[in-house]
């Protein structure tokens, strides 16, 4: 990395923390963020059987303020917030005309009148600028990147280390809560990325720093971990979570990417409501499977796949289960071609065949409810 680009690289608001922590950093998407603190797979594996804690305050904050914000939102994004109401938050899209998807992200409904969104963190200002674009009189579209931190708390035993601090978590399954911690506000939503029971907790930029290391404390209490970025991506690919810039894009539909139960099919309209029904009917001509290797291999992003010397399609993540103990990868696979469930293929790392089994994700059984 150039001084340059590190120069212009964002940092969050615990930065120097993961450096007394030893944690070791590298950029992603326009962030420098802790990859690792003492090896992916034991924070992984700490996730799984313990708790992990991560940082994950690059994510995107934009805020829909005003008279009929959620009736607004709701036009706009995938899924139907009719669905929910306040107090609960909702996994959604932004998508294009065309179907394609500008990112996907998570709703807060606060009220009727405020609607809380947390993007990813380089496609922030699209979405902001997106929803500005077409937003109704009297409602207003804030990007709030700065106003919150992100810390996840994931695990077998992310409850008691959030009940410790006296927050909640009795909540359901993305229900959200406000908070007091030491005088600070804190926003607690039963959520995350790991496929295990856990929370996402919001305290304000500046406030950051208190809670995080509080958590730190209560989770080496429980015999937990922090965990990096490293852990963050094999633990959602283990659940074949997509990841935008991967199994999902401008290109990469929310159907083709089995993401088609965050759509609000009955709502009336929504960005991308006519393409995406015109594709649903038609059936996408590609689809989102899972492969395992069957002996050894690691396996990256953007490999041929091969049903014996025809390509089929192409990998979008892999990497080694630490869980399974072997390769594994969601990849992109014509549905043109009659390939089921249980069906080798092969991939094609660097010119080395990998025979793979194909799967339907998740790979690892999910435990979030």
């Amino acid at each position: 990395m150039s001084e340059t680009q590190a120069s212009e690289l964002q940092h969050g608001p615990l930065e120097e923390r993961h450096r007394e922590l030893g944690a070791s950093f590298a950029e992603f998407s326009g962030w420098l963020m802790p990859v690792s603190y003492a090896g992916t797979v034991g924070e992984h594996t700490a996730t799984r059987t313990t708790v992990g804690l991560f940082d994950v305050s690059h994510l995107g904050k934009a805020l829909v303020r005003g008279p009929g914000a959620a009736a607004y939102v709701n036009s706009a994004l995938t899924n139907d917030l009719g669905r929910i109401g306040p107090g609960k938050a909702q996994y959604t899209l932004c998508c294009t005309e065309s179907g394609g998807v500008v990112d996907d992200l998570i709703a807060y409904y606060v009220s009727d009148d405020e609607i809380f969104l947390v993007p990813n963190a380089a496609n922030t200002a699209a979405v902001v600028a997106a929803l500005q674009d077409k937003a109704p009189d009297g409602v207003t579209v804030t990007n709030e990147h700065r106003s919150r931190a992100v810390l996840a708390v994931q695990g077998p035993k992310a409850a008691e280390v959030v009940g410790a601090l006296g927050l909640p978590t009795d909540m359901d399954y993305m229900g959200f809560a406000d908070a007091d911690f030491n005088g600070v506000e804190v926003r607690v939503c039963r959520t995350g990325y790991t496929g295990e029971h856990g929370y996402e907790l919001l305290p304000a930029w500046d406030d950051a720093a208190m809670v995080f290391d509080a958590l730190v404390d209560k989770v080496k209490a429980e015999g937990g971990q922090l965990a990096g970025l490293g852990a963050r991506d094999t633990l959602r690919t283990e659940m074949g979570y997509p990841l935008h810039g991967h199994e999902l894009s401008l290109q990469i539909s929310p159907l083709q990417a089995r993401c088609g139960w965050a759509i609000g099919w009955k709502k009336p309209a929504f960005w991308g409501r006519d393409a995406l029904l015109a594709e649903k009917e038609a059936g996408p001509k590609r689809l989102l499977r899972g492969l395992r290797a069957v002996g050894c291999g690691v396996l990256r992003p953007e490999l041929t796949v091969l049903d014996g010397s025809t390509p089929v399609g192409v990998t979008t993540s892999g990497t080694f289960s630490p869980t399974l103990k072997v390769g594994i990868a969601l990849a992109l696979l014509d549905t043109s071609f009659d390939i089921p469930d249980g069906h080798h293929v092969t991939v094609d790392v660097r010119g080395r065949p990998v025979e793979c089994e194909v799967v339907r994700p998740p790979f690892v059984e999910p435990k979030t409810r």
